[in-house]
């Protein structure tokens, strides 16, 4: 998941290079210098302790492209088993195999604005050709971030706890062992433009044209786009059109794009049913402002392994009044709350629900949900539950 702000602290902990945050970008891009280390290596198990985990993550064999091909067309084989899964899910409820980091070989490149940027070999030859076959129709691109450790995932959440608070690392940090970055297989694209870098999100954001192209072009390489628009229930987080996934099949790539699925859905371990949105009338909060907290909702709802949204509406703004309001400080200890929303889901869990506070096999209705937000600040999930 890109973040310039974890981007930054992942740089400065480790001493590499200089900051290419907000206004520290080089203007005077140089397309096409990006440059792969001579070496490539294994990546070193990690020191620290992994995460706990209660289910093994959830893979599916899948042919391979054969190695050291130069086209887009797959040619299938058996991976190896000493080879990493280029299928394995890692996300909020799927933690990294344990033995992945032993497995990956990488590469490490410089982007265009001086950074290091370590990938997957194979992911990286894939990206190369996408790149090329880009910049054929003058659309240039460069990788801002791609493979990160369970160690420095570990730092960056240390480091917003401390910065931000509990909360708000939670929300914005994936949990150390469940970020699909460990992979290498994870790539944040950013843009240049008139042979300026665009690397911010809300820049490249201004840029549906080009994202489209883009997408159109990945699974003839073997990516898919990850994290889709309204399927925030699914992956965890929001729509992001630069972050694509390697698998290293063509054919695979290209099923899951031509249907518009997420590779859960694909993967068999969530549902692609359509989800019911209504935000209602409200004279308080923008429809906007409404989707944002939806997002928010829909985004932890992904970390209830196996559960099915089904729909979610605002309950109107008879629930924003003051002893509301006071609840929700209460709750959060004096956070100094000014607004508050509540909303209603309902969804259906799994046979088997790995949370023992949901019964299994249920249809959960007018599931309530609180959310609070300052001033100045985004919506905070407060509280859900009846």
């Amino acid at each position: 998941m890109k973040n310039r702000k974890t981007k930054l602290i992942v740089l400065f902990l480790a001493a590499m290079i200089a900051c290419v945050g907000a206004g520290c970008t080089d203007n005077t891009a140089k397309t096409g210098s990006s440059s792969a280390s001579v070496t490539s290596s294994a990546a070193a198990s990690e020191d620290e302790s992994k995460s706990e985990v209660s289910e093994e993550s959830n893979t599916q064999s899948k042919t391979e492209s054969e190695a050291g091909e130069s086209s887009a067309e797959s040619i299938n084989e058996t991976p190896a088993s000493d080879s990493i899964d280029y299928m394995a899910l890692v996300n909020k409820t799927h933690p990294l195999p344990e033995d992945w980091e032993d497995k990956l070989e990488t590469v490490h490149m410089t982007n265009s604005v001086g950074d290091d940027v370590e990938v997957e070999k194979k992911a990286y030859d894939a990206y190369l050709r996408l790149k090329e076959e880009l910049e054929k129709e003058d659309i240039h691109v460069d990788l801002d971030s791609a493979r990160r450790s369970v160690a420095d995932q570990q730092r960056i959440m240390d480091d917003f706890t401390e910065q931000y608070g509990k909360d708000y690392a939670l929300k914005t940090v994936a949990a150390p062992g469940y970020s699909e970055h460990h992979t290498g297989l994870a790539l944040d694209l950013y843009l240049i433009i008139d042979g300026k870098d665009v690397v911010e999100n809300e820049d490249m954001i201004q840029y549906p044209e080009i994202w489209s192209k883009i997408h159109a072009k990945l699974a003839d390489h073997g990516f898919i786009l990850r994290y889709l628009e309204d399927k925030e229930h699914i992956t965890g987080y929001g729509y992001e059109p630069w972050h694509i996934r390697y698998l290293d099949n063509t054919d695979t790539a290209k099923e899951i794009m031509s249907q518009g699925i997420t590779l859960e859905g694909y993967l068999g371990t969530a549902s692609e049913a359509d989800v019911s949105i209504d935000l209602g009338n409200s004279e308080i909060y923008t429809q906007d402002e409404l989707k944002d907290a939806v997002i928010q909702i829909k985004c932890k709802f992904a970390s209830l392994a196996g559960c099915e949204l089904k729909s979610i509406r605002y309950a109107g703004d008879g629930a924003v009044n003051d002893e509301n309001l006071n609840r929700m400080n209460e709750i959060d200890n004096g956070a100094g709350y000014t607004q508050v929303a509540e909303f209603m889901m309902d969804f259906h869990t799994p046979k088997n629900p790995e949370s023992l506070t949901l019964e299994a096999d249920r249809d959960y209705t007018d599931y309530n949900w609180w959310l609070a937000r300052t001033a100045d600040g985004g919506w905070n999930i407060v509280s859900f539950g009846y």
